[in-house]
């Protein structure tokens, strides 16, 4: 193929890929905006854009020149594949740049309600002493021993898995393919008979992308299978999980616990029923933020630039 004849066009609310190509040496030019008004006028002559939830399917047709598209997230449901497809747009996912950072923060949230440290932080703000003997609910728990079920056993999941094993937990674990799972110890569970999992399982991380075979895939059917008292970690995409259920899971004590990093509507607005729901944790779709993002995306794309010039496969395609 022939050489790119414009910089680059990065479009990102936070993510500066231009300031990491400028750090790169004989890496190509780089133009960026954080706007999708800001991007627009630059659609006609762009080449290879570098975005992720700014994109909008319509500017498909604002950009007559565009060959490549590399995603800043894993997620791809923002994007019209066919339309792609149709126009000979290449599509690549940043699969595996913050697969680290979002296990750890998975990790983390499961730490936070195995010790219900949500708790903690509540009675700091109350200035309430809560120690042993003068909370009449269920005792604390520990992680060793117990059953982890992960949903979505790809390059985040496999992670979580690793590091759950490592603190003495029995993982199981699900993925779209029949194929084996790639963690050695994990016991897999077909993608067709995930209740058994939800009832065995005393915690239950999703990981898995959206599609509509999992849109609501933890529903009101789905909590009612779980084991009394297990915990839900959401690290997906919000519409994974139908919210309203999962309050009512939590409200009915059917669920001892939750956290969720991804909602339906983002940001959160302030009128939602999650933000008052006492035993449930919220972080602001921040799973995947790392000091090294930036870095990770930008070596996936100096990559793709190689092989599309040479027209050989490219990282992580998707179209």
């Amino acid at each position: 193929m022939a050489p790119l004849s414009t910089p680059i066009t990065a479009a990102h609310v936070y993510y500066d890929i231009g300031a990491e190509l400028a750090c790169r040496p004989q890496a190509p030019a780089c133009r960026q905006v954080n706007t999708a008004a800001g991007l627009e006028p630059l659609l006609p002559d762009t080449e290879v854009l570098v975005i992720s939830m700014l994109w909008q399917n319509r500017f498909l047709d604002l950009a007559p020149k565009l060959r490549y598209i590399q995603s800043i997230s894993s997620g791809v449901d923002q994007f019209d594949l066919d339309a792609l497809k149709a126009r000979g747009v290449r599509l690549c996912n940043a699969r595996g740049v913050n697969s680290r950072a979002v296990a750890e923060h998975a990790l983390a949230l499961l730490f936070s309600l195995s010790r219900r440290l949500y708790e903690a932080r509540d009675n700091q703000a109350r200035q309430r002493w809560a120690t042993t003997g003068t909370d009449p609910r269920p005792r604390l728990t520990e992680l060793a021993g117990k059953v982890v079920y992960v949903i979505g056993m790809g390059t985040i999941g496999d992670e979580i898995a690793r590091l759950c094993q490592v603190l003495g937990m029995t993982v199981l674990g699900t993925r779209h393919s029949p194929r084996p799972l790639d963690v050695p110890g994990v016991t897999q569970i077909a993608a067709d008979e995930i209740a058994t999992g939800l009832a065995a399982a005393d915690h239950v991380i999703l990981t898995c992308p959206l599609t509509e075979q999992t849109r609501h895939l933890m529903n009101a059917r789905t909590f009612a299978l779980m084991k009394p008292g297990a915990t839900l970690i959401n690290v997906a995409r919000g519409p994974v999980v139908d919210e309203n259920a999962l309050i009512a899971a939590l409200n009915s004590g059917a669920l001892a616990a939750a956290a969720l990093d991804t909602f339906d509507q983002e940001p959160l607005p302030p009128q939602s029923p999650l933000w008052s729901v006492p035993n449930l944790v919220l972080t602001s779709h921040i799973a995947g933020e790392t000091e090294h993002y930036e870095r990770n995306v930008v070596n996936i794309l100096l990559e793709n630039l190689k092989a599309l010039a040479t027209d050989t496969p490219m990282t992580n395609r998707i179209v």
